[in-house]
């Protein structure tokens, strides 16, 4: 049976280029449908909503942001991939903390977009090296990180109000993050660190909530 795979795209052009990334990732038949808009996703989800397997979604559209169906298909099981050509914090923490399983930069090259679309289906960490340098750099300068794994001497207590410790990151999660900045494999990292690949998703998943705390506004910084 054909994966159901539902592309939210305004632009034809890429919608086109963007389907021919997904048949290149799938070895699997694949039944790619396509939508303009909100407005088209939404029509798509409801009438076959149970069915799709991936969404593959662009952050500006015509009628509104694709932040919005994000948080509307929060609890659908389809992997949610967020396609945009922006890599900075205002794109990319919004849509990480609102479901997305993985998120590609459009203007990658394609045979670099098909292999990170495959690491996303095969539930490795969505984290390019300079997203993963993003991440460093916010979690560093917020003070979320409790151990500087790089070339920073930056502690959290440098900061007016210090992060309590369950909210930062701990020594693993940043020599994760630190490698994956680097452009290391799940594989490589866990033979580097001795653990599991599995441990090193684990590690990513907390990453990504503790991202959801930094970004949260505190007491004493509001």
């Amino acid at each position: 049976m054909a994966i159901p795979v539902l592309i939210v795209e305004d632009n034809p052009m890429t919608r086109g280029f963007l389907a021919r990334v997904v048949r290149d990732s799938f070895s699997d038949p694949l039944d790619i449908r396509e939508a303009g808009d909100l407005h088209g996703a939404r029509r798509a989800l409801s009438q076959e909503g149970a069915e799709i397997g991936l969404v593959l979604l662009n952050l500006e559209l015509p009628d509104g942001s694709g932040l919005d169906l994000l948080r509307e298909i929060a609890e659908h099981p389809a992997l949610k991939v967020v396609t945009t050509l922006y890599a900075d914090d205002e794109h990319l923490f919004p849509a990480l903390q609102h479901g997305a399983d993985g998120y590609l930069l459009k203007e990658d090259r394609f045979e670099v977009l098909v292999e990170e679309l495959q690491r996303i289906v095969r539930g490795q960490p969505p984290l390019s090296p300079a997203i993963a340098r993003r991440l460093l750099t916010h979690f560093r300068e917020t003070g979320f990180s409790s151990s500087q794994f790089g070339d920073s001497d930056r502690t959290p207590l440098d900061t007016p109000h210090p992060v309590p410790e369950g909210e930062r990151l701990t020594p693993r999660e940043n020599e994760v993050l630190s490698y994956l900045s680097k452009g290391f494999t799940v594989k490589e990292i866990a033979g580097l660190m001795g653990i599991r690949w599995f441990s090193v998703n684990d590690h990513v998943k907390s990453i990504y909530r503790k991202l959801k705390l930094s970004t949260q506004p505190r007491a004493g910084l509001v």
